[in-house]
């Protein structure tokens, strides 16, 4: 079976990584529950506890009574910012900064992201993001998934019906997709390789899930791989959650499509970034992108139509890493109070 073919099965709940351990057996499955047990408690013995304040606030400077733009951070502990210390240098805070900059306008961030869910407990994050009715809604969710072995039909759903109930509501949605675990120095071999597979597997589905849904996705999978797997240092303490220089690693992938969505950003760095794209149906586009830098995945037409023979039409594109501030370049003295 393709990748593309696995990753539709996977969203219609009819296969997990293509099946069993077969021949493995139950001797494989015992050495993997031990090594999962093993990792989780290397991890969790050196995570932090103390969560980095959320930066929630203004960032920017506006012409006038100008209206912030608001945008919200759904997800996960990556979504938080878990492993570093200061505001500034989470990734929301970073993003916020940087719209601001390109949109010349004032941006409230507000995260309402926890540490350690699942895409199932996305529900109540949407019911806050709601509140303050926003424009722009980041998620940044997957890996909690994949450790707890939940099923990626029942992820994907949640996904896409937090996708959903924000674009009804206005919001321009970007998700984050799953991130390569199998970068993830305590998980030993032969689990290594599986979590790889199986993360990648997962943003695949999540890519097909979120596009019909009416957003669009960003491939955190090779941002947060093969250049993790290399520099360590873009890890924090823990050695699974990224250090203060590999959240802005991903905050600059995810930027463009942030900006992109709610038409800020500049066509004249696409002329020197943008690689080039290309149309396909929207699995086989999601497939692609699993393990691409920083692949932007969005519904497009095709002859003025959204649909083709193999579903919904998709377009790929590969825009190179945009430049953020440094971490130490965002603080405090650039939020506004918020009201």
């Amino acid at each position: 079976m393709t990748r593309a073919g696995t990753a539709r099965r996977l969203v219609a709940g009819a296969a997990y990584g293509g099946g069993g351990l077969g021949l493995a057996g139950a001797g494989l499955l015992a050495v993997l529950r031990l090594e999962a047990r093993a990792a989780r408690r290397r991890v969790e013995s050196r995570t932090s506890k103390q969560e980095p304040p959320t930066g929630d606030g203004v960032y920017g400077r506006g012409r006038g009574r100008v209206k912030p733009l608001v945008f919200v951070v759904l997800g996960d502990s990556s979504a938080v910012g878990l492993g570093v210390e200061r505001a500034g240098e989470t990734p929301g805070v970073l993003l916020a900064a940087a719209l601001a900059e390109l949109a010349e306008r004032p941006v409230r961030l507000v995260r309402v992201a926890v540490s350690g869910s699942e895409s199932y407990e996305l529900d109540p994050q949407v019911e806050r993001a709601l509140a303050v009715r926003p424009d722009l809604a980041l998620i940044m969710i997957g890996a909690n998934d994949v450790t707890s072995r939940t099923r990626p039909s029942v992820s994907v759903r949640h996904l896409a019906d937090a996708v959903r109930r924000l674009r009804e509501a206005g919001a321009q949605v970007v998700v984050g997709t799953c991130p390569d675990l199998g970068t993830i120095r305590p998980i030993g071999q032969p689990l290594r390789l599986l979590a790889r597979r199986w993360s990648r597997q997962l943003a695949a589905a999540q890519t097909i899930a979120v596009v019909e849904a009416g957003g669009r996705t960003v491939s955190l999978g090779s941002v947060l791989g093969p250049s993790f797997a290399q520099d360590r240092s873009l890890f924090s303490v823990d050695e699974f959650h990224p250090s203060a220089a590999g959240y802005a690693s991903a905050a600059a992938v995810l930027l463009p499509a942030l900006a992109d969505a709610v038409g800020v950003w500049p066509e004249r760095a696409d002329r020197r970034r943008l690689r080039r794209g290309t149309v396909r149906p929207v699995a086989r586009a999601a497939a692609r992108a699993a393990g691409r830098t920083g692949t932007e995945v969005r519904a497009t037409e095709v002859r003025g139509s959204g649909t083709g023979p193999l579903g919904t039409w998709a377009r790929l594109l590969r825009r190179r890493p945009s430049d953020l501030p440094v971490p130490a370049e965002v603080g405090e003295a650039d939020q506004l109070p918020v009201g």
